[in-house]
């Protein structure tokens, strides 16, 4: 176990989950997909956490925040020590790329979208619904 200064074991899980914002399952989720480690447990005691596990709880949830999957998450995780700045970026490239293709394809369901609400809001009488008659491939 790490005992340096900056990963003093200080925290519960159920601590370490607050200090995080997180579920105690989202630490144990973590754990069991290889993100964090589980810190042993001393004879008749309970695991203790420190700074260092809740920087890598805050890690994992803002890279999350960014749209990193687990895995991608894992793999950004083995290049922290700051020496492979180069795949971070190449990674970080990708993701961007893949975010701009997503919204380039949400910005054409948008303008999809407006065109059949328009053509509802314009149909008066018993014509069969536009929005109805397109999703069943009639337009």
């Amino acid at each position: 176990m790490n005992t340096s200064p900056e990963n003093l074991t200080i925290w519960t899980i159920g601590t370490l989950a607050t200090e995080a914002q997180v579920n105690v399952e989202t630490i144990r989720f973590y754990q069991r997909k290889g993100l964090m480690h589980e810190p042993g447990r001393p004879q008749g005691s309970v695991r203790r956490y420190g700074a260092a596990d809740l920087g890598r709880v805050r890690f994992i949830k803002s890279a999350q925040r960014l749209g990193f999957s687990l895995d991608e998450i894992a793999q950004l995780l083995k290049l922290e020590d700051g020496a492979h700045c180069d795949e971070a970026r190449a990674q970080a490239q990708h993701k961007l790329i893949y975010v701009r293709a997503k919204l380039a394809d949400l910005q054409r369901i948008e303008t999809a979208l407006a065109d059949l609400v328009e053509r509802c809001c314009a149909v008066r009488g018993s014509i069969r619904c536009p929005l109805i008659a397109a999703l069943q491939g009639e337009n």
